[in-house]
């Protein structure tokens, strides 16, 4: 395993992830009902939410001093998690001035995920896909390393239940707010 570093700053010379058409048949889906457990405690049905809903699905967040897994450096898209959570973290309050929630979506268990939303003093729910029975429901891109299987970076905009729009690939990671807002900006404009 590769030590962790700073999982607040990216290294440099990551590899890029390319499109390879994997959320293509995404826009105009209808999110299935699939109640997923929430860090808050309780479960969200993503399917049910009125309104605008911002989903970044990633692959897992590290912690502080455990070790990454093999070659994940080496995995396009893989590394830059925490940063994109401290992203949307710190960009929060403009999406909700655009009337969007937000929630993270990892396959990491919600006592592993809780973990991180304390640490990283995050404002919104992150929700645990670790049977992967929503990744499965909408095919989304996947990837297995050390055993686990793991959702690619990708982020849903859901309104009333059905998906308007997706980012894919997301790289950088932190930039991935920036791009959800000006979207959304752009269509209230």
């Amino acid at each position: 395993m590769a030590r962790a570093g700073n999982l607040y700053e990216l290294p440099e010379h990551l590899p890029v992830p390319e499109d390879d058409g994997a959320c293509d048949h995404l826009p105009g889906l209808r999110v299935p009902s699939i109640p997923l457990p929430s860090t808050a405690g309780s479960t969200v049905d993503l399917s049910a939410l009125p309104g605008t809903t911002v989903v970044y699905c990633y692959p897992r967040t590290g912690r502080p001093g455990e070790p990454l897994p093999a070659g994940w450096d080496e995995i396009p898209g893989a590394r830059g998690c925490t940063a994109q959570s401290c992203a949307f973290r710190d960009h929060y309050q403009e999406l909700q001035a655009l009337g969007a929630r937000v929630y993270g979506l990892s396959t990491q268990d919600t006592a592993y995920q809780r973990e991180a939303v304390e640490r990283l003093r995050l404002p919104f729910e992150l929700l645990s896909d670790a049977d992967l029975r929503f990744a499965q429901a909408l095919r989304l891109p996947t990837f297995t390393v050390e055993g686990m299987r793991l959702i690619k970076r990708l982020t849903l905009v859901i309104e009333d239940g059905q998906i308007v729009k997706v980012f894919y690939p997301v790289f950088p990671p932190q930039q991935n707010p920036e791009d959800v807002i000006a979207w959304l900006s752009g269509r209230q404009a």
